[in-house]
């Protein structure tokens, strides 16, 4: 969390049941992260009856499979800084830097993170706890869960099994796993004090769609938490750390975690699909409390409150009405808007759900056949991903960890071709190492190409040539 905000705990919250998307795409036929979980690295027992309070054992399984992130923007000096996920606290244009903590999930290198750690970054440095540093790529992003999934070119890494949010009991050990303050690998311990928080954060960007079902514990989160692990005393992963209650920007007492049910659902859509798939039902909802029953003529206060109705939406095919009282989806019961938001969220377009209703005091069950945001009961296709960054003639990539060894260097974009333009006239040599434009460090393949696209004229290029050697182009761009 690179910079934290007060929020306001509401008891109620009306929204759309419904649920969003975002970007890049890979192969459908990609594991799923449970599948890629199936291998383990550490022997450690599981504390099934745990009959005596150890943190030890977790701290040591975990510890090692939790990141430290650094991500570089460049800013333009017109950012909100009012906005609560405005990190970087820029008020003068140019590269500024945050950081935050993310969790490997899985031994092939990805990594699951907030996706405020990263938004808008140019450049995603990842450091490992044994201080091995790469540079990752963004895989996807899904603002309205507030998570993002990352890879970083690496194998046999340490990670964090997933566990299950719907089995944590308020009032059971927790531990969280970050990097507050630049300390990194710090553990702290709580208790979950609540379950199903709705906080009303991620709405706070007029994000209609937002998925918040918190974990709240009392386990001491500060900035550079945000992203980290929230795991039990077997070491296995229940949330993925977000935010903090404050009103001083440090740890105040209370600190919501996305439940790893959540974060399950979205790794893997955005691992296959580029996306997240999200069923939409159509009806907008308030929770049920004593006021709104006696206000709606409400006998039991239970279920959530249908407020709204799309006229082309999933809901109203079925049959659901507005002033029905969901009960349950399938066959969980759903008590506030967040449940019901994230019992939906758990399905894809084309499903089918029973939705379990109370109407005048009788109960009824439909069938609604979910849609995506489009309104169309089909998975949404994801644009194709532009593989490489050109500008100016040439494309670049990342430089891998085995190259900035060889040459010597902590950072770098290799230029990977050139067709023409400036670089072929500079005489720039295919697989040169750009390490600096204009006296400015350059970290990846994105971040090139941002700064390039902005220049005019002349522009400084300095770096190493494939044998090492320091080089230094003048380059012209019309």
């Amino acid at each position: 969390m690179k910079k934290v905000w007060s929020i306001v705990l509401a008891a109620s919250v009306g929204g759309i049941v419904a649920v969003g998307v975002t970007q890049f795409t890979q192969s459908q036929e990609a594991k799923s992260f449970d599948e890629k979980q199936q291998v383990a690295f550490t022997n450690y027992p599981e504390q099934s009856a745990i009959t005596t309070l150890d943190f030890t054992v977790p701290s040591e399984k975990v510890t090692p499979a939790v990141v430290y992130i650094v991500s570089t923007i460049q800013s333009t000096g017109q950012e909100d800084l009012n906005n609560p996920f405005n990190f970087f606290n820029m008020p003068d244009p140019g590269p500024q830097q945050g950081s935050g903590s993310g969790v490997i999930i899985s031994d092939d290198g990805y990594i699951a993170t907030n996706n405020h750690v990263i938004e808008g970054a140019t450049s995603v440095q990842i450091t490992l706890n044994d201080k091995r540093s790469y540079v990752a790529r963004v895989v996807g992003t899904d603002p309205q869960t507030d998570l993002a999934l990352l890879k970083i070119e690496e194998d046999e890494l340490p990670f964090i099994h997933f566990g299950n949010s719907d089995d944590v009991k308020v009032g059971q050990w927790v531990l969280a796993v970050g990097n507050p303050f630049n300390l990194t690998s710090t553990v702290t311990a709580g208790i979950v004090s609540a379950k199903g928080r709705n906080i009303n954060l991620l709405r706070t960007r007029d994000n209609q769609f937002a998925i918040e079902n918190f974990i709240q514990t009392d386990a001491a989160v500060n900035p550079g938490n945000s992203g980290g692990a929230l795991v039990d005393l077997n070491g296995k992963l229940v949330g993925i750390n977000t935010a903090i209650a404050t009103q001083t920007g440090s740890f105040s007492g209370y600190s919501f975690a996305v439940p790893v049910n959540i974060v399950k659902k979205v790794m893997d859509d955005l691992l296959k699909y580029g996306i997240v798939q999200r069923g939409f039902l159509g009806i907008s909802i308030q929770d049920v409390d004593a006021r709104l029953a006696d206000e709606k003529g409400i006998k039991k206060i239970e279920g959530v409150y249908v407020a709204g109705v799309s006229d082309e939406g999933a809901a109203k095919k079925a049959g659901i009405q507005e002033g029905d009282v969901v009960l349950k989806i399938n066959d969980r019961a759903v008590n506030s808007s967040s449940e019901l938001q994230q019992e939906v969220s758990g399905y894809y377009p084309g499903d089918d759900i029973k939705v379990t209703v109370r109407r005048k005091g009788e109960e009824k069950v439909f069938t609604a056949k979910l849609n995506n945001q489009n309104g169309k009961a089909e998975i949404i296709k994801a644009e194709a991903p532009k593989a490489d960054f050109e500008v100016a003639g040439a494309k670049f990539r990342n430089t891998s960890r085995e190259e900035r060894m060889a040459l010597k260097i902590s950072h770098g974009v290799v230029v990977e071709s050139i067709s023409g333009g400036a670089f072929k006239s500079a005489g720039v040599e295919q697989g040169f190492v750009i390490t600096h434009i204009d006296k400015r460090e350059v970290h990846s393949a994105q971040e090139v190409n941002n700064l390039l696209k902005t220049k005019k004229g002349a522009v400084l290029i300095e770096g190493l040539g494939k044998d090492g050697s320091e080089k230094v182009y003048g380059l012209k761009i019309k």
